[in-house]
């Protein structure tokens, strides 16, 4: 399997047909979505193209190829539009034996990590709008590999908009320029 992973779409309906047509080029078979899909926050600003009804029309046309999990501004309301599950605050992926931790990071991160997280895993999270792709030692002694898509809509710290390609048990992270 093949696994396109974004995150932070915050209901930016450019982006999400970049992520769209980026996953189909790709040929992933699997769209990973790391959470706040269509709301963008009190905290951020608008996105450039926010039309949160044309990104739930984009993504609903997928739904049968989409793994997604809750970012902090994702709510009750949102699922109801969305025929994917968005609600769960985590999902363990195995490929070819690599544990991969895919959840948004509002209450997983590399520092309050699950305890169930095997050394030399790779826990992948959206959250920060930064990316990222670093190996990671925990207090416990356990050292694994930190990767974040970063924001295609706001992205922060003057990351670029970028992915994550799962496939084979390895990650690599891409730009989308």
């Amino acid at each position: 399997m093949k696994y396109f992973v974004a995150s932070d779409i915050h209901g930016d309906s450019y982006w999400a047909q970049r992520i769209v047509d980026a996953f189909v080029e790709s040929g992933a078979d699997k769209l990973v979505l790391l959470g706040d899909t269509l709301y963008h926050g009190p905290r951020n600003d608008l996105p450039a193209h926010h039309a949160p009804k044309k990104v739930i029309e984009i993504l609903n046309n997928y739904a049968d190829k989409i793994i997604a999990v809750r970012g902090n501004c994702d709510t009750e309301v949102d699922q109801m539009v969305l025929k994917f599950p968005i609600m769960a605050d985590y999902v363990y992926l195995v490929d070819e034996g690599h544990v991969f931790f895919l959840t948004h990071g509002h209450i997983y991160n590399p520092y309050d990590k699950p305890e169930a997280m095997p050394d030399g895993g790779t826990i992948v999270m959206g959250h920060t709008h930064v990316a990222k792709d670093i190996m990671f030692n925990a207090e416990d002694g356990k050292t694994f590999r930190y990767m974040n898509p970063g924001s295609p809509s706001i992205p922060k710290e003057s990351t670029p908009p970028s992915y994550i390609l799962i496939e084979k048990g390895r990650a690599e992270l891409f730009s989308f320029d």
